[in-house]
């Protein structure tokens, strides 16, 4: 314990307080995952499983250097209670049947919520000094999928290629047999792209080369259905043939020129990018940086410093989809939000329309109009309670949220000022699109223009470095496959990030005890 004073103290953190983490209530919830009927050996203690899930993600270990790790490091046998052990404490096989009957039952989001009461009954958050309604403040980063991305060619091959290995299983043949009597040699080679064998910078070899390996799939699709009766077309062999029926309708489309089939001009909406991991899409970071995978969002209380929710969503999903899932977190935690500090992202969320609803007060940088060297919307006076708007020559017009108002042509064309306000053609008048929240919009214009405004815009950083921190411990690369999988990763993380608050707090108070008794 002394040892640890100075590196990985988090450790020592939770051999003093795993008693209070992992109490009689919360370990009777983690032994309600297991029922009367389960047959087999008995079951390892469910809070030392769910203690060896959280060591693990603290120092980023598989799960078979973990279970090593609990008969070779003194700290984890101090941490989980086998000190002097001789065997490990649990098996891989073990590990893993646990953290997904974790999953099963969502206890990893209990686990996070169990790490928020641990520090709601530590006197050094001292609670009664925070404010009574909640400062939430929520962000999102990139988290890069597990799952290899390939391109068309390799998409198809792969997933013509998992459906010889399960026709070969069925049938009890070898795959190369198969290959050959479904009539697609393609797949014999290494890679679909070696086999093909062509100069890929050349157009119509690509071309020719795809009538190739369309025609081949067509043959493995006949083959199918001539050699396996309908039966035995059940998972895995089902999911295959989805995945490549999936794969063609996204990538190929007809050819109007030849007959033939082409690659998709463009993206297919919510494009499909590897074969091994479905859920995984295309996303950006900016403008000209692109990502493949998830992205992960977190809701931290600002005053705190603890995350409270969580939320994965696939890549290509706009941040308001994620809200759904962080409500419904903090409502399970009966929790109040008086500010809501967030990015424009999520300023149309529900959970953003919810705070409002409720009296509560939303925080952001507000949306900046942009037109060029022409008047912004900004010269406009909008009159939201006689909803009306004004332009500088002093023309006025009814406007509706949500619509675009339009300034009479007649009015325009005859303007001294028309050639700094539009560049629509004689006969067209100016036109100002009207957000559906205007209201929301003009408040955060009006704050964002003051000292204060921006003083509290700045109090959303604190996420960003919660965040920050997630990512340097998760890594920008996901750890599993799946969006599930992924959201027990960072509800993992989270609860550890929590859990080092927890303890940084404690010590800055011990350190700060000995100076208050001196004074």
């Amino acid at each position: 314990m002394k040892r640890l004073d100075r590196v990985r103290k988090l450790f020592g953190f939770l051999r003093r307080h795993r008693h209070e983490l992992f109490d009689d209530a919360f370990q009777a919830e983690l032994e309600s995952m297991y029922r009367d009927t389960d047959a087999g050996k008995e079951p390892n203690p469910p809070a030392m499983m769910a203690m060896a899930l959280l060591l693990q993600g603290y120092v980023r270990v598989s799960d078979a250097e973990a279970v090593e790790l609990t008969i070779v490091d003194l700290r984890w046998q101090m941490v989980l209670g086998c000190l002097g052990t001789e065997e490990t404490a649990f098996s891989q096989g073990s590990l893993v049947a646990f953290r997904n009957r974790l999953i099963k039952h969502d206890m990893d989001r209990r686990l996070l919520e169990r790490t928020v009461e641990l520090a709601r009954r530590t006197k050094e958050f001292d609670w009664k000094k925070l404010p009574k309604s909640l400062r939430l403040a929520v962000d999102s980063s990139p988290l890069e999928g597990a799952g290899r991305v390939e391109d068309t060619f390799n998409l198809l091959g792969h997933a013509a290629r998992k459906i010889v290995q399960c026709a070969a299983k069925i049938v009890n043949r070898p795959q190369d047999e198969i290959c050959r009597e479904a009539g697609i040699p393609i797949l014999l080679a290494s890679s679909v792209k070696q086999a093909l064998d062509i100069y890929w910078d050349d157009d119509d070899q690509k071309h020719a080369a795809l009538q190739t390996l369309v025609a081949q799939l067509d043959s493995l699709e006949r083959w199918l259905a001539r050699s396996l009766s309908d039966e035995s077309k059940q998972p895995p062999l089902a999911d295959a043939l989805a995945t490549l029926a999936q794969l063609r309708g996204q990538d190929l489309e007809p050819d109007p020129t030849t007959g033939g089939t082409r690659i998709r001009d463009g993206v297919a909406a919510d494009r499909r990018v590897s074969v091994e991991e479905p859920e995984m899409r295309h996303g950006r970071k900016s403008k000209s940086k692109l990502f493949n995978g998830y992205k992960r969002h977190i809701g931290s209380d600002v005053d705190s410093d603890l995350i409270l929710a969580c939320a994965i969503t696939p890549a290509n999903r706009p941040e308001a989809e994620a809200t759904p899932s962080l409500r419904a977190d903090l409502e399970r935690q009966n929790v109040s939000i008086g500010e809501l500090l967030i990015d424009r992202a999520f300023v149309g969320s529900d959970l953003a329309q919810k705070v409002i609803a409720d009296g509560g007060k939303v925080i952001c940088r507000p949306w900046v109009s942009r037109n060029g060297d022409l008047f912004p919307k900004e010269a406009f006076k909008l009159n939201l309670h006689d909803m009306t708007i004004t332009c500088i020559a002093g023309q006025t017009v009814p406007i509706r949220l949500g619509k675009v108002a339009e300034f009479p042509a007649e009015g325009c064309d005859r303007c001294e000022l028309r050639s700094k306000c539009t560049s629509a053609a004689p006969g067209r008048g100016r036109t100002v699109s009207i957000s559906s929240d205007e209201r929301l919009q003009q408040r955060l214009r009006r704050e964002a223009a003051t000292p204060r405004g921006r003083r509290r815009l700045r109090t959303r950083v604190g996420v960003e470095h919660r965040l920050a921190h997630i990512a340097r411990r998760q890594g920008n690369r996901a750890r599993y496959r799946g969006t599930r999988k992924n959201l027990f990763d960072l509800r993992r993380v989270s609860a550890i990030q929590n859990l080092e608050t927890n303890q940084r707090r404690i010590a800055q108070a011990e350190v700060a005890s000995p100076v208050r008794m001196a004074a």
